[in-house]
């Protein structure tokens, strides 16, 4: 899953593809990188990031998947935590629906999801951008993961999402501290046991900075986060994940490619 922002101030690279034209093209340098899935976002979700009104999310996000329809062999997913702006992303030829609230942010996106038969991921998430990080406190970080995940999967099946049409994600830097994702990246079989496929976006975050840079995270560059972002979701295929959502769709499959083939090596011999 390829990362598209069509926003002015996402983390690592907003305003870069504010135009149609611009958007457009990322989507196809994507699409030719090996992205299977072209995540649109109108809406940022950095910490600290101001909400943005809905009528400007979906002006943002709603020409750039009409042209990708149109112009690329690619499914769409819609990166939303509003039921009004998925509701016309899918109208729209969005496939998925990526809720990085997992449904908290506003309850009606189920029901969307339901009426339209797409595809809906539920990220774990425990408040908005600018109170999020005051949200850290966990007994057990896997395990309450898990089990805020399978409230809000119970939630949606109640809505009328068909089972094999919903994706969960671990979600990964919302209310979560640097060794809390770390030990959730470590511990992802607590949520392979809910049965349901699992999508990881790790790219560029805090995170995989604090590792590489950790006087000062903000020093690690893209290049340096996507070559780190690369490397862990190389060592995370090993889990048969439904997907992973990067910046970088080249870097992360050169990874992917010579993890596979070791692994074919070693089950030759």
């Amino acid at each position: 899953m390829g990362v598209l922002n069509a926003t002015p101030d996402s983390f690592s690279d907003g305003g870069q593809y504010n135009t149609l034209e611009a958007a457009l093209d990322h989507a196809k340098l994507l699409a030719i990188g090996g992205a299977q899935i072209i995540d649109v976002g109108g809406e940022s979700t950095r910490p600290g990031a101001d909400r943005v009104p809905v009528a400007q999310e979906i002006e943002r996000v709603l020409p750039i998947i009409r042209a990708i329809k149109a112009n690329l062999d690619v499914r769409v997913s819609i990166d939303t935590m509003n039921s009004e702006t998925a509701r016309a992303a899918v109208e729209a030829g969005a496939d998925i629906i990526n809720d990085v609230s997992g449904g908290l942010a506003d309850p009606k996106i189920f029901e969307v999801a339901a009426q339209t038969g797409a595809t809906i991921v539920i990220s774990h998430w425990r408040g908005h951008s600018n109170v999020m990080n005051e949200l850290n406190e966990y007994e057990d970080i896997a395990k309450d993961v898990a089990a805020e995940l399978q409230l809000q999967i119970e939630k949606a099946l109640a809505a009328g999402v068909a089972r094999d049409k919903i994706v969960i994600d671990p979600g990964l830097g919302f209310a979560k501290d640097l060794k809390q994702n770390w030990e959730l990246v470590a511990r992802l079989d607590e949520l392979e046991s809910l049965g349901l496929p699992i999508l990881v976006g790790a790219s560029r975050k805090r995170f995989i900075a604090g590792v590489i840079a950790p006087e000062d995270p903000a020093e690690a560059d893209n290049g340096r986060r996507d070559l780190a972002t690369a490397v862990l979701t190389a060592l995370l295929i090993q889990r048969k994940l439904w997907g992973v959502r990067v910046h970088n769709v080249v870097a992360t499959e050169d990874a992917i490619s010579i993890v596979s083939a070791l692994h074919q090596r070693s089950e030759e011999h």
